[in-house]
C-alpha cells in the first residue's frame, strides 16, 4: 500500500512539472512570435545617411546623449527660366529649392572619460549629428494671391524625398498657371509653403536594447516638423490694348452716312503709326476703308470718321462692322490689334409718293377748284 501510495504520488508530482513546463514553454513561443515581427521590421528598415525613422524607438532608458548639436535646414526657392509672363498665357513655372541650413556647433551632453569604447561611440554619434541641418519628406504647394493667375489644382502640390544643404535637387519642382486676360501689368507673388521634417536628437543605444528584441541598430534618432512660406516673384508683361469708347452717326437705307468712331489706349505701351482698316460687307459699304490714327499713349483716345452707304432696300436693324487697327509696337515691330466691332444702327428710307398718289392729288385739287369756280359764278349772276 505504502508503495503504491508514493508512486502515484510522485506520478502526479511528474504531471504537474510537465504542466509546469509546456506553460513556460507556450508562454516563451508567445513572446517569440511578438518579437520576430519587430526584429523583422528593424533589420529591414533602411539606415542610410536619410536618416529614416526606426519601426520602434527605443526610449532614453535605452540610449545615451553624448552631444547636442545646434542648427537646423533653411530653405529658400528661386525661378528658374523667364519669371516674365503675358496676360492670357498657360505656362508651367519651375522652381529650385536650396537647403542653405548651417550647423553651428556641438555641446558635449555625456562624459566619456579615458573609456576607450564610449569615445569611439561618441565620434560616432558626433557623425550622425552632422545630418541635422538634411530636410526630410519636404512637401510644396503653390498658391495664388490674386484672383488674376491660377494654380492647377491637379498638380499644386509636389514632394521631394530630401534635400541636404549645398545641394541641388535632381529635379526642379514644377507647377501650371493661368494669367487672366484682364490682368493688370506688374509683378506678382505667388506663396509657396513648404513643410518637412529634420533630425532633432540622436541617441546611441545601449546593450539594454537587446531586452527588447532588437538587433543592428547602434542608434535612435527624433525628428522635428517645421514649416516655412516661400515667396516667388513673377511679372505680367504691359501691351498695347484698344478698345471702342463711342461712336455717333448713323445710316439710312438707300442713303449715305458719315460715323464717328473712337477708339482708346488701354494698354500700357504707346501704339506707334496706327492705322485702323475698316470692313463692311454687303448690303453696306465704304469708300475709305483705311484711316490713320497716328500715335496713341496710354490713355489716351482718337476719333476717325468715314463714309457708309447702305441699299436702299437693306433689312433695318443693328449691324456690326469689323475694324483693326495695325501699329509699331515698343520693339519696332508691326503688331495688329485683337477685333474691335463697330455697332452702327440703320433707319429706314423714308416713303416716296408714287405717280398714283400724285394723280389722286390732283383730281382732289382739281375737284375744289370745280367746286371754288361753281361758286363763284353763281354768285356773279345774282
Amino acid at each position: 500500500m505504502n508503495c503504491s501510495c508514493s508512486c502515484n504520488s510522485n506520478s502526479n508530482g511528474n504531471v504537474h512539472r510537465v504542466r509546469r513546463s509546456l506553460n513556460l514553454i507556450g508562454v516563451f513561443t508567445l513572446i517569440f512570435m511578438v518579437m520576430v515581427p519587430m526584429v523583422s521590421a528593424e533589420d529591414s528598415s533602411d539606415d542610410s545617411s536619410e536618416n529614416v525613422k526606426e519601426f520602434i524607438p527605443p526610449n532614453y532608458v535605452f540610449s545615451t546623449n553624448y552631444y547636442k548639436s545646434y542648427g537646423e535646414p533653411d530653405l529658400y526657392a528661386s525661378l528658374l527660366g523667364d519669371y516674365e509672363f503675358e496676360r492670357g498665357e498657360t505656362a508651367q513655372i519651375r522652381i529650385n529649392l536650396v537647403n542653405k541650413g548651417v550647423l553651428y556647433g556641438f555641446k558635449s551632453d555625456t562624459s566619456v572619460g579615458t573609456d576607450e569604447k564610449k569615445h569611439a561611440i561618441s565620434l560616432k554619434e558626433l557623425q550622425y549629428e552632422t545630418m541635422r541641418t538634411i530636410a526630410i519628406g519636404i512637401k510644396a504647394e503653390l498658391v495664388s494671391t490674386t484672383p488674376y493667375i491660377d494654380i492647377d489644382p491637379v498638380a499644386s502640390i509636389r514632394a521631394m524625398k530630401k534635400l541636404a544643404p549645398g545641394k541641388l535637387p535632381d529635379n526642379p519642382l514644377i507647377y501650371a498657371i493661368t494669367i487672366s486676360d484682364h490682368t493688370p501689368a506688374g509683378a506678382y507673388y505667388l506663396q509657396l509653403p513648404v513643410s518637412y521634417e529634420y533630425q532633432s536628437d540622436v541617441r546611441m543605444t545601449t546593450n539594454e536594447v537587446f531586452r527588447l528584441g532588437i538587433t543592428g541598430l547602434d542608434h535612435t534618432t527624433n525628428y522635428k516638423s517645421a514649416n516655412k512660406t516661400l515667396i516667388i516673384p513673377i511679372f505680367v508683361k504691359g501691351a498695347t490694348k484698344f478698345k471702342i469708347t463711342d461712336v455717333s452717326g448713323h445710316l439710312t437705307a438707300g442713303n449715305s452716312g458719315v460715323i464717328n468712331v473712337t477708339y482708346m489706349n488701354v494698354g500700357e505701351i504707346a501704339a506707334k503709326d496706327a492705322v485702323v482698316r475698316v470692313v463692311v460687307m454687303k448690303p453696306l459699304s465704304i469708300e475709305q476703308p483705311v484711316l490713320r490714327l497716328g500715335t496713341i499713349e496710354p490713355g489716351e483716345s482718337k476719333t476717325v470718321s468715314f463714309e457708309a452707304t447702305a441699299d436702299r432696300n437693306t433689312l433695318v436693324k443693328e449691324y456690326g462692322i469689323d475694324s483693326e487697327i495695325k501699329y509699331i509696337d515698343e520693339n519696332d515691330n508691326t503688331a495688329f490689334s485683337e477685333n474691335l466691332k463697330i455697332s452702327v444702327p440703320l433707319d429706314p428710307a423714308p416713303d416716296k409718293i408714287g405717280a398714283g398718289t400724285w394723280a389722286l392729288g390732283g383730281v382732289i385739287i382739281l375737284g375744289i377748284y370745280m367746286i371754288i369756280k361753281f361758286i363763284l359764278n353763281i354768285e356773279k349772276y345774282k
